[in-house]
């Protein structure tokens, strides 16, 4: 086994005794605290460890796409980003709770308090050219001694190109303790499996457009929308055109799925 290999096969055992299996997928039920924990510890030792996080959406992706189930399978953790998870998990018998989803707009004001006081380094990659900076300078004016750097997310990202290269280069210069990566599943996914051992972090994290709802630039769910399982409803009535499909077509596979479990379990569906 390759000193990369046992690096993950460690990581997954330590977090396995945590692990629930629902839908076809692995997921870590972790509040923010204990989230907090696993992060600290990664920078600590400098373990360059994925930290994931599962939807409906990238549970659907997950079964459809093999680029994307080696980088679950890379996570040393997975945590819980949307209330539909725990709402199927409860019903196949999980004890789950809605702690126990956190989602980056919610653990990110927390986690670069705690940047700052730690002075650790912070690198974004991803959004369209300017808005990272922008959403930076928002972040910066609130949390004034972070440091922060960014790269946008529009090059081409295959591993031997040579503006892939650059980035990679760029990051490492800066050798950052938490990496945000927000490029869009599931190419941002795709992009840290296949650059993880070349980059110089401690813990890495896909992100999606986070940074875009710093900057503005996506309308921000309240979050109490986001507590009551509702968050999915105010994006799809901000950009219908673009998420339709997410919200009102893929959710009937992963009703498939928990059907398909339920059977398998010889339960009744409810």
């Amino acid at each position: 086994m390759s000193p990369a290999s046992e690096t993950r096969a460690n990581e997954s055992t330590a977090a396995s005794a945590d692990a629930v299996h629902l839908l076809g997928v692995r997921v870590h039920p972790l509040t923010w605290e204990r989230l907090r924990n696993v992060i600290v510890d990664a920078v600590v030792k400098r373990r360059r460890s994925i930290i994931a996080n599962h939807n409906l959406h990238s549970v659907y992706l997950y079964h459809h796409d093999a680029g994307l189930r080696a980088f679950y399978e890379d996570a040393a953790v997975v945590h819980i980003d949307g209330m539909g998870l725990v709402f199927f998990g409860k019903l196949n018998g999980a004890c789950l709770n809605a702690a126990q989803r956190v989602t980056p707009l919610d653990w990110i004001h927390p986690l670069l308090a705690d940047a700052q006081r730690r002075n650790w380094r912070v690198f974004y990659l991803g959004s369209r050219p300017g808005v990272a900076a922008r959403g930076a300078a928002i972040l910066k004016a609130e949390f004034p001694r972070l440091q922060l750097e960014t790269a946008h997310g529009y090059f081409d990202a295959r591993r031997e190109s040579a503006e892939n290269r650059a980035v990679v280069e760029t990051i490492n210069r800066f050798a950052p303790d938490l990496l945000l990566v927000g490029m869009g599943m599931p190419r941002q996914e795709k992009w840290i499996h296949e650059n993880r051992d070349a980059l110089d972090a401690g813990a890495i994290f896909n992100v999606g457009g986070l940074m875009d709802y710093i900057a503005g630039e996506t309308a921000t769910p309240p979050r109490w929308m986001g507590r009551v399982g509702l968050e999915w409803l105010f994006r799809l009535c901000s950009d219908p055109k673009r998420l339709w499909r997410r919200y009102l077509v893929e959710p009937w596979f992963v009703m498939k799925l928990f059907f398909d479990e339920l059977l398998r379990k010889g339960r009744p569906a409810l």
